[in-house]
């Protein structure tokens, strides 16, 4: 159940090649930073967000299906989580995001569709 979360809804505005880099990523209830990477790989899009001060020194990942809607305009992307949501998640693990499935299948968990996490999900 996992797979959906890691692709972008047709409804989210996304923009084909666009960088999302420096743009500023709005929660529900405010602000969480500003996307430092981000994939538009088919079935494994993401964006990689800086929460600078707001969780010191944090990175979080993102699965693709989280963002609502991107304004280019206002160089801003909109998820459609909490705060506390994403303060929640699994550890942002650079090293493992880039080779370990199991740690991408315990992402897409939490962010996925089968429970009780954000959208439903279990919460791991």
């Amino acid at each position: 159940m996992t797979e959906n979360v890691w692709s972008y809804k047709s409804t989210a505005g996304r923009l084909a090649d666009a960088d999302l880099s420096g743009y500023k990523v709005e929660a529900t209830d405010g602000g969480i930073g500003k996307v430092d990477k981000h994939s538009d790989e088919v079935g494994d899009a993401y964006l990689v967000v800086d929460t600078g001060v707001w969780i010191f020194g944090k990175e979080v990942l993102l699965p693709a299906s989280t963002v609502v809607s991107i304004d280019p305009s206002e160089k801003k992307v909109f998820v459609g989580l909490t705060k506390e949501q994403i303060k929640d998640a699994p550890d942002f693990e650079r090293e493992k995001h880039l080779g370990d499935r199991g740690y991408h299948d315990q992402v897409g968990t939490y962010y996925g569709t089968g429970g009780g996490g954000p959208f439903g999900g279990p919460r791991v």
